[in-house]
């Protein structure tokens, strides 16, 4: 029985991907693509499929919808050119998860409520139509997350899909950048439902280990996450927050960071501060991407295919 993919095993793995699809998949996003050999991959994106079969979702993270200035000259678009770069996918993926940070953060409670309808006029181009979304600190931190439950829903809750356990983490809410007793409880409740061997995905915003600390890149009470998931053979987590892939395993469970969609930052700890990267005219989307996820549930394996987000 194998544990989610690692950074390291991507390159470890042989293709089963039908080349001319993984040309057609690399020139969309213009940006690295890592690819696993998924066995019945090509069988995973027909139709009729069944539970525990193959199948890929998109992670689109930190859009800050509503952010101006030096970073990104042309964040008024950004966000739309990733909507235009995940419909011209050749094959649509089955859901979407957006991993925090929808909007960028507004001490005036009607603004907030405003960027974040804004930000629901514009994915709702998506041809997608199963989309999944958790808040981050600029959407919740400073009214515990009363703007988002209001237009999105709950800001922690479970989903399955073909034998997958899909189970959101609300580390934002909280201004002190902790989940909760109450939340961990309820997390400890989910899991018992589930057998050890389950495949269980967690999607959550700021990294659930302690990466920069100093950075705010870290949640306070993650230990405790962690201890409730170790018991767990297959948990792989999926997060943002810090506007970069990164990959860290915690014992057997992989966490993997996304880019932003808005503007990278700084490698961890590289610096004193994580101020933005500087924006680069013959380079505009330099750093930023999102995420398709290959998921196969019977061999409890992720492979992660990145996407840079192209100008139109």
């Amino acid at each position: 029985m194998r544990h989610p993919f690692t950074t390291y095993d991507y390159l470890m793995e042989t293709t089963m991907l039908n080349r001319r699809d993984f040309l057609q998949l690399a020139a969309v996003g213009g940006g690295a693509v890592f690819v696993s050999g998924l066995a019945g991959c090509a069988s995973a994106f027909g139709p009729g499929q069944s539970a525990n079969s193959d199948f890929f979702f998109v992670q689109l993270s930190d859009s800050h919808w509503g952010f101006s200035g030096a970073p990104n000259p042309d964040a008024a678009n950004t966000l739309k050119h990733a909507v235009a770069a995940v419909n011209a996918l050749p094959v649509q993926p089955e859901f979407i998860v957006f991993t925090g940070d929808l909007t960028h953060t507004t001490d005036d409670p009607d603004e907030r409520r405003e960027r974040m309808r804004q930000f629901q006029q514009i994915v709702a181009d998506l041809k997608v139509q199963r989309r999944y979304f958790i808040p981050g600190e600029h959407d919740a931190s400073l009214d515990r997350g009363a703007a988002f439950i209001e237009l999105f829903g709950p800001t922690h809750y479970t989903f399955e899909h073909k034998g997958v356990h899909f189970i959101t983490l609300d580390n934002v809410s909280d201004p002190g950048a902790s989940v909760g007793d109450a939340q961990i409880a309820w997390l400890q409740g989910e899991l018992a439902k589930l057998p050890k061997d389950a495949p269980i995905v967690i999607l959550t915003h700021r990294p659930l280990f302690d990466l920069v600390p100093k950075w705010d890149w870290a949640t306070r009470d993650g230990d405790k996450v962690m201890a409730a998931l170790m018991p767990y053979q297959n948990v792989t987590v999926f997060y943002g927050h810090i506007h970069q892939e990164n990959h860290h395993m915690t014992g057997h469970i992989a966490h993997h960071a996304a880019k932003s969609l808005i503007f990278p930052l700084p490698a961890p700890g590289s610096q004193d501060k994580r101020t933005p990267l500087p924006w680069d005219p013959a380079q505009p989307n330099k750093g930023l991407g999102f995420r398709e996820v290959e998921a196969s549930p019977m061999r409890y394996t992720f492979a992660l295919n990145e996407f840079g987000v192209n100008k139109g």
